[in-house]
């Protein structure tokens, strides 16, 4: 009969996943109350990363101000889509670290734009 008391975790994964994850070791056992809350703070940790991660890429590649009640909207499906693909895929892709480089990009297209902008004002 198989053992449903531990959950295992894969030896495999994305830097950032790996760092919030690293402390746990190969298996979780679901019966040790620390073990399933180190489980638990790791995913929390890894889930809030990657949702200020995709705030900033959102704030920083949408130009146009919305109106209150739409920004909330797409905030709470940003916040709401965001733990589903932490959820479903966090541990297998590298979701953050995507996020990362597409925030890098994207600041450095807007400082260059801004700068840009600035110098045909003067």
């Amino acid at each position: 009969m198989a053992d449903n008391t531990t959950l295992t975790v894969p030896s495999d994964l994305w830097p950032i996943a790996d760092f919030f994850f690293q402390g746990l070791g190969n298996e979780v056992n679901m019966n040790d109350e620390s073990e399933v809350g180190m489980l638990f703070r790791s995913f929390l940790l890894l889930y809030l990363t990657t949702v200020i991660l995709a705030i900033i890429t959102f704030k920083l590649g949408f130009a146009r101000k919305l109106p209150l009640m739409k920004t909330v909207v797409v905030y709470a499906v940003l916040i709401i889509g965001t733990f589903l693909l932490t959820l479903i895929l966090g541990l297998n892709l590298p979701l953050p670290e995507s996020l990362m480089v597409a925030a890098v990009i994207m600041g450095v297209y807007r400082l260059r734009l801004h700068r840009e902008r600035k110098e045909k004002q003067s």
